[in-house]
């Protein structure tokens, strides 16, 4: 909560003159039951029409003094807590945005978007609700007090006498409220997990009429949220009508002692009609109370959720790099006995030792799950490996500034994402690039017909490209890898929905275009690596096969049965290979 405070220190003033103009319209406020008490007891008896008249518009101007200052102090405190949330989820934006993706799968994806928008709306009431009530409340419990205790000390203790009990209830369900909050919370993280999976799998669920299943498993996570929702809720609803029942029995004993005191002439019916609606406006203070302990529960399982996130220190960011010069004659990339296994145990890739020359092509080969993706993660540093080391240009990776190492890459992921926006802005991706160096990263991507069918650079793009086919997906992220002249260049599984013909084209681009840049090519078409120095190829994490095309076609039978069932004998492949 400290952490979250220094939020709110840039908004102090602001919050300082809010406050200063809810404290004046509240003590206003209170003014009005004296006043009232005042023309009961001491001006109907005089008979003059004059002062009563007089003081009665006092009271009309003091309740349009008090609303407008309401007013005033709500708005201000409004916008303070819009402000503050704003600040909030910039910086937890831009934290996840530098989370290494280890950290990712640590929190989790859905666990993330929950944190950055329920979360942080929650927040947003709080700081919202403690500068409306944190103070206007207060002063109304012991300004109401105080005022009572002016008219009638004996009927003030009867009011007071019901205040240790409202205290102690609150205190106790507030604390079990926290713990039950951070459940609720961790269940929102799992119903919006199961949303997000339906909804990014609609397509697969409606093919293989698994609607109803879907409906059952979102109904079971649901009905489970509600279940602590309302266990949560009920909870905090016990203090509402303890409370409410206790307060009303302290009226009923001011009213009966008060009519005693009356009868017996030691009080005046006009400190009994003040003391009654001084005594609401406690019991609406104390309400008013109740709630905000009820949203401070809320709050501090939400803010322990999102400074989670803003401590989590980032793994893979450097500032400054840690190196002064390049070594001479280094390999552009190197391997060096690098092994990569998961937090869980698993191992994704072990021992992987080759060398790559600036400009020289890898193609990398296997079957799903083989360790292909992990490789290109482990390189871009998304991964600390766990053993040996991975070096650019004969410095580790980790001694780069995570910036600059991310520059050198042109990168096609397996299943990357196309963003809503012009296709201009989806091959721009921020960068400082003309339409002339887009449009040719188009060209040689063989992207650029159908973008000049679709109206050009300025034609829309859908959510995740929903308005293109797979290949004109394909084709517009290999043109943002292209663009910019990367200095390693990697196609991650990127052209499995082009036909041979493009894919051919394709390759004799970046051939001739590309000649300096190095290469990384993962594939399941033989046909796409096949022109490469190096074919690293892989099972279960371990390389059992490294060489040329020709070389692995004799020497893995791996390589041999996919070259085989793709185009065919060693030499009528070799030869398809180079008619392609």
């Amino acid at each position: 909560m400290k952490r979250l405070a220094l939020y709110l220190k840039p908004f102090i003033p602001r919050m300082s003159l809010g406050l200063s103009v809810k404290i004046l319209g509240t003590i206003v406020e209170l003014a009005i039951p004296w006043i009232l008490s005042y023309i009961i007891d001491e001006l109907i008896p005089i008979g003059e029409i004059k002062p009563v008249v007089l003081w009665g518009f006092l009271m009309i101007l003091c309740s349009m003094m008090g609303w407008a200052g309401n007013i005033t102090a709500n708005r201000m405190a409004s916008s303070v807590a819009r402000d503050f949330t704003r600040e909030v989820r910039h910086d937890l934006f831009t934290k996840i945005s530098y989370l290494s993706e280890r950290q990712v799968d640590s929190f989790s994806i859905p666990s993330l978007i929950s944190r950055m928008t329920s979360d942080t709306y929650v927040l947003h009431q709080t700081v919202g609700m403690i500068q409306r009530l944190g103070v206007r409340a207060p002063i109304l419990l012991f300004g109401g007090i105080i005022v009572t205790l002016t008219l009638d000390p004996v009927l003030t203790l009867i009011m007071v006498a019901t205040l240790p009990v409202v205290g102690g209830l609150t205190f106790y369900v507030s604390r079990r409220g926290v713990r039950l909050f951070k459940a609720v919370q961790r269940g929102s993280d799992a119903l919006l997990r199961v949303v997000r999976e339906n909804a990014v799998g609609v397509r697969v669920i409606k093919a293989l009429s698994k609607s109803e299943y879907e409906r059952r498993r979102f109904k079971k996570v649901n009905d489970e949220q509600t279940e602590r929702e309302r266990h949560a809720e009920r909870t905090m609803a016990l203090i509402n009508p303890i409370m409410t029942m206790l307060l009303n029995t302290g009226i009923v004993a001011v009213i009966v002692a008060g009519a005693y005191r009356v009868n017996n002439g030691t009080s005046e019916i006009g400190k009994i009609i003040a003391f009654m609606n001084l005594f609401t406006i406690v019991l609406n203070a104390l309400m008013a109370i109740n709630r905000m302990f009820n949203m401070l529960s809320r709050a501090v399982a939400s803010s322990s959720r999102v400074l989670e996130v803003l401590d989590t220190p980032v793994e893979l960011f450097e500032k400054e790099p840690k190196f002064s010069f390049l070594p001479e004659n280094a390999p552009h990339i190197e391997f060096d006995n690098m092994t990569f296994r998961y937090e869980r145990g698993t191992f994704a890739v072990r021992s992987l030792n080759f060398e790559l020359k600036r400009g020289e092509t890898l193609g990398i080969i296997g079957a799903t799950g083989a360790g292909k993706s992990t490789v290109i993660r482990a390189l871009m540093r998304y991964y600390d490996v766990s053993e040996g080391a991975i070096r650019i240009d004969g410095v580790d990776i980790k001694d780069y500034a995570t910036v600059d190492l991310r520059k050198k890459f042109g990168v096609v992921f397996q299943n990357d994402t196309l963003f809503k926006d012009t296709i201009r802005e989806n091959i721009r991706l921020g960068r400082d690039l003309s339409d002339e160096e887009l449009l040719e990263a188009a060209r040689r991507a063989q992207a650029i017909e159908f973008i000049e069918e679709q109206g050009g650079l300025d034609a829309p793009v859908a959510i995740k490209g929903a308005n293109l086919s797979g290949g004109q997906k394909q084709r517009l992220l290999i043109s943002r890898a292209l663009a910019g002249d990367p200095e390693i260049l990697v196609l991650d599984d990127s052209s499995s929905a082009l036909d041979y013909k493009t894919d051919a084209r394709l390759r004799e681009e970046i051939r001739k275009h590309y000649a300096k840049a190095t290469k990384i090519i993962v594939a399941q078409r033989v046909s796409s690596i096949m022109h490469a120095e190096k074919i690293l190829v892989m099972e279960n994490g371990n390389v059992i096969g490294m060489g040329t095309h020709d070389e692995l076609m004799q020497t893995c039978a791996l390589y041999r049965e996919i070259g085989e069932s793709q185009i065919g004998d060693r030499r009528g492949g070799t030869e398809g290979g180079k008619e392609a």
